[in-house]
């Protein structure tokens, strides 16, 4: 559901609690059936998810590239993110490790280290490209157009490109914007 905040929180010096109000462009159902229940509540900026024009030409390459390799798509797409995408390191228990690689797009076991006396995996693991950001997400396909290139692919025009990238800029721009939008 999407939300606003609505005032400035509140400390009631009574009841020793804090209190806080939202506005939402629908009836909130879900309020009868939770209203004398504790809840846990999950807020975040609201943001607009990327272009459909960019996520579409970045699907429509893959599939390129994975018919020329008779392949599926989802294997170039994630030999893609581990060449192109954005990643972190992590470290994890051994008996967590099979956890982790469900929790993330893709993930490499690095080596087993030693922290604090404790044995641990360390992991290199990559974000799916729906988290990345313009920036994160042109890297991501401009890796892409080069492979394409390097294999002797027709690849999308620059001007396809530039108007899918301009189209995403545009939808994250209008998303920096609604800043006091939250989710909920």
């Amino acid at each position: 559901m999407r939300a606003k905040w609505h005032g400035q929180p509140y400390f009631d010096f009574t009841t020793k609690k804090w209190f806080i109000a939202f506005e939402v462009g629908e009836e909130p159902s879900i309020y009868d059936e939770t209203k004398d229940k504790p809840l846990n509540l999950d807020i975040k900026q609201y943001r607009e998810g990327r272009s459909k024009d960019a996520n579409a030409l970045l699907w429509a390459c893959l599939g390129e590239i994975a018919a020329a390799l008779r392949t599926d798509k989802w294997s170039v797409y994630l030999q893609m993110l581990k060449r192109y995408g954005q990643y972190t390191y992590v470290c994890v228990p051994p008996k967590a490790v099979e956890m982790t690689k469900k929790q993330w797009r893709e993930c490499e076991e690095v080596g087993q280290i030693n922290i604090n006396g404790r044995e641990a995996v360390q992991m290199l693991c990559y974000f799916g490209s729906s988290t990345y950001d313009t920036k994160e997400f042109s890297i991501l396909l401009d890796g892409v157009i080069s492979e394409m290139k390097e294999m002797g692919l027709q690849t999308p025009t620059s001007e396809e490109m530039r108007r899918s990238l301009d189209e995403w800029k545009k939808k994250q721009t209008l998303q920096h914007m609604g800043q006091h939008e939250t989710a909920m």
